[in-house]
This record gives structure tokens, C-alpha cells and sequence, in this order.
């Protein structure tokens, strides 16, 4: 049982308030040592900050205390903390520093953290940064920003430990024991077994290498696990690799099969994060690339365009109701219930349609079960249709007290709810095989699918039920 001394140590050490947010008094601090310009004071409060906590620091302060506090900390400030923070913060702080000095915190980071504070600068930006800096750190940089992006190469760290195969496990410890703290990585859990032509052959973990008895040969304890990453391949492959074989850290190769980077777990799981954070918001119409620290501007525009695709299908819909003007004039009670039935299979085709976006995204919807699956999920409308049918059907009846329009919008809910089922499984597969993210394209379809289906089922079969042709 923890000291209640303990818990206020953990919580004098923590930056963060019961809510997530920076502690008010913390944040008053450091935004009064930036007024005064006291740098070592700046020092003392944010230099031994976890990066991630620095991050949250800055993006709490105002625009313009940012850069002060970066220019305060010097050589203290940890540049990985702007891996950290909002796209749109961390191009504005990096913009207003000299060339030369974020160079100098580039140094410093390992390869895929400085990629990632390059990859989003403009042009001429990005190469000022890149010729202040070193000749052997500005060709790995380049040679990484040349790959495409979302590639394992952008994601990949260039600082790894290899071996030949003839050492022995005693050999290997001592060469890395002997290194240069510099030239190693911050955090590694293998080294890799390389022919004379840098070509893999094998890993050995660092637990096995350990437990090796001194003269062992790295040949003869590593693991030849073919399982490596290709430089150009998508990171939401990467990502899936990890996640089916428990991997904490992969090889990456080229074409030659040559060993040029390792993509490590903590890389893994922010590509994890940013693919649902892109998922979902492609799901409500929104650019993955948005951020709060957007214009309005920008955001009213990267809004617009899927705004005014769901504008079209509403009048789609509206045409369709425009088709039994003469029968709604004829029985207002239709106009009142229709929208009921649309908004129903609507919803229940949203949910379908969730599943499905995220199963082929995760690959669990395929050729091969797609008929089950879909099979399924016109089962769920049925039954849910059948279910709704006779809820809405008897209020229906009762508040009109008319109960052949039970019977009618009754049979419309499972005519649209199928139809919805239907929409939501199917639009997304068709839209992915014809090569579309079917997260940003299937909401439209989908809508105007069970909007049509809604009012033309409910209208038809008033019309037929009560004769208003």
C-alpha cells in the first residue's frame, strides 16, 4: 500500500491535472519564466520532461510563447518532443527557427523522429534544414524522405546493430559494450546478422544472446525469420505484420534484400493511432488531415466538398418524394411517417456499414467469407426490420387510427432495413475492390440508398394499400 507521501511525490511529478490537462499552476510557471526570459529557469522546469510531457507543454502555451520557450531551453529542449504535438504547431514552431538550430536538434533524434519533423515542410525549408547538417546525417535523411510516403522507409529508424555470423555471443557483447554510446541506438532489443554484403540472414534477440554461452556462434543461436519488412511497404502492412506475430521490432530491407532500417513497436502503434484517427474521420466526411489548430477557412473548405455530395443525395431523396407529390397532398399522415422509415434504415445501415469498413481495413472481410458475411448481415435487418416493423406499425395505427397504415409502414421498415443491410455491406466491398477507401465514399451511397428505398417502399405500398395512384 502506497504512502500517502508517495502519492504526493507521483503527483508533484506529474504535469497533468485529474482532467488530462496541464496543471494551471505548472503552466503558470513556465509562461512566467518565458515572460521574464529566464532561461534557466526554463531549464529546470521542462528540461527533464518526458517528451510526450513536453509536447502536451507546448501545445498548452500560446502560439507565441512556443518558440520563446524553445530559444530559453537551448540545447536543453529534446526536439523529439515536436514528434509529439499537432502537424500544424509543430511546422509553425519549426518555421520560426533558424535553419541551423533545428539542424542541431536533428542530430540528436533518430532517424524516423527526424523524418517525421522534416516530411511536412516545404521544399525549400526542408533542404536549408537538411544542408546545415552533417554530410552522413543529411544522406540518410534524404535517402529517407525519397521513399514514398506511408512507406515502412519513412517509418524506419537507420541506426541499428549488426553482426557477422562467425562472432561469437562473447565477441558481440563486448563490441557493443566498446561502442560509442553515440553510434548506437536509444533503445534497440536485437542485433542483425548480415553477410559481407549487408544482406540479412538472421536476428538474435538480446534475452538470447544473454542467456548464450560466451563462445557461442551468432550463427548457430540467431533465428532465420524471413518474416522482414520491404522498404516501400505500406506501414498499414507493417502494422498488421506486428500485430499477427507479436513482433516488438522488424528488419527492414531492399530490393537486394539488404538490410537498411528496423521499424520498432512505439513507431507501430502511432501508425496504429493515426489509421483510426483517419478511419473515423473519414467516416464523418472530415480530412485525415485535419487538425484543431486548423483555420477556418481551410477546415470550411476540406468540409465542403463532402457536404455538398451529401447536399446531391438529398435531393435525390427529394426527387423521389417529388414522384408521389399527388398521393402526400392526398394523406398528410404519409409526409409525417415517411421521414421515419428513411432515418430507420439510415441508422441501421451506418452500423452495418461501421463493421464493414473496419473489417476490411483489418482484413478480416475477405473473397473468401464475404457471402457469409453479408449473408449475416441482411439476417440482422430482417429480424431487426421485422422487429421495428411491428413497434412503429401499432403507433402508427393508434396515433392515426388508421391500421392499414400500421400494415404499411410495418411492411416499409423491413423492405429498408434489408435494403440498408444490404447497402451498408456490399457499397463498401465494391467501392474497395474498384480501389476506393470505401471509409470516405460509403457514407454518401449508403444514405442515399435507404433514403430512396425508405420513401419509395413507404409511398409505393400506400399507395397500392390505400389506392391513391
Amino acid at each position: 500500500m502506497a504512502e500517502a507521501g508517495d502519492e504526493d511525490l507521483a503527483e508533484a511529478q506529474s504535469i497533468y491535472d485529474e482532467d488530462g490537462a496541464v496543471r494551471e499552476a505548472f503552466l503558470a510557471e513556465v509562461k512566467a519564466a518565458i515572460a521574464e526570459e529566464n532561461g534557466p529557469r526554463a531549464i529546470v522546469l521542462a528540461a527533464d520532461l518526458h517528451e510526450a510531457d513536453l509536447g502536451g507543454l507546448l501545445e498548452a502555451l500560446d502560439p507565441e510563447e512556443r518558440v520563446r520557450l524553445v530559444r530559453l531551453m537551448g540545447h536543453s529542449f529534446d526536439f523529439a518532443a515536436l514528434t509529439e504535438i499537432d502537424a500544424n504547431i509543430r511546422d509553425e514552431i519549426l518555421e520560426e527557427l533558424p535553419a541551423s538550430e533545428v539542424a542541431e536538434g536533428v542530430r540528436d533524434l533518430e532517424n524516423d523522429d527526424a523524418v517525421t519533423l522534416l516530411e511536412d515542410l516545404e521544399p525549400e525549408d526542408q533542404a536549408e534544414i537538411l544542408d546545415a547538417l552533417p554530410a552522413i546525417d543529411r544522406a540518410q535523411l534524404e535517402r529517407s524522405l525519397h521513399y514514398p510516403d506511408y512507406s515502412a522507409g519513412r517509418l524506419m529508424q537507420t541506426t541499428f546493430v549488426t553482426a557477422p555470423p562467425y562472432w561469437t555471443a562473447g565477441q558481440a557483447i563486448d563490441v557493443m559494450r566498446d561502442t560509442d554510446e553515440e553510434r548506437l541506438p536509444d533503445s534497440f532489443f536485437e542485433i542483425f546478422i548480415v553477410d559481407p554484403g549487408h544482406r540479412l540472414l538472421g536476428t538474435v534477440f538480446l534475452d538470447t544472446l544473454l542467456r548464450s554461452k560466451s563462445k557461442a556462434l551468432l550463427e548457430d543461436i540467431m533465428s532465420a525469420d524471413r518474416r522482414r519488412i520491404e522498404v516501400t511497404e505500406d506501414r498499414e502492412e507493417v502494422a498488421r505484420l506486428f500485430e499477427r506475430y507479436t513482433r516488438v521490432s522488424a528488419p527492414v530491407v531492399d530490393e537486394a534484400g539488404r538490410l537498411v532500417g528496423v521499424v520498432t513497436i512505439d513507431d507501430v502503434v502511432d501508425v496504429i493511432q493515426e489509421e483510426a484517427d483517419a478511419n473515423l474521420k473519414a467516416l464523418g466526411g472530415v480530412s485525415e488531415s485535419e487538425e484543431l489548430s486548423d483555420t477556418v477557412l481551410w477546415t470550411a473548405k476540406s468540409r465542403f466538398v463532402w457536404l455538398f455530395v451529401n447536399l446531391v443525395t438529398a435531393f435525390i431523396a427529394s426527387a423521389v418524394l417529388g414522384l408521389f407529390e399527388g398521393q402526400l397532398q392526398k394523406m398528410v399522415a404519409l409526409a409525417v411517417l415517411a421521414p421515419i422509415v428513411a432515418s430507420q434504415g439510415g441508422n441501421a445501415a451506418t452500423q452495418t456499414m461501421t463493421v464493414a469498413v473496419r473489417a476490411l481495413a483489418t482484413r478480416e472481410l475477405s473473397r473468401a467469407n464475404a457471402a457469409r458475411i453479408v449473408l449475416r448481415e441482411v439476417m440482422v435487418g430482417l429480424v431487426n426490420g421485422v422487429g421495428f416493423g411491428v413497434l412503429t406499425g401499432i403507433v402508427a395505427g393508434y396515433w392515426f387510427d388508421m391500421p392499414g397504415l400500421g400494415v404499411v409502414i410495418g411492411l416499409a421498415m423491413v423492405t429498408n432495413l434489408v435494403a440498408g443491410a444490404l447497402g451498408g455491406i456490399l457499397i463498401p466491398q465494391i467501392l474497395a475492390r474498384l480501389r476506393v477507401d470505401p471509409a470516405v465514399a460509403s457514407g454518401a451511397f449508403v444514405t442515399t440508398v435507404t433514403d430512396v428505398v425508405g420513401f419509395s417502399s413507404f409511398l409505393g405500398f400506400a399507395t397500392l394499400w390505400f389506392g391513391l395512384g
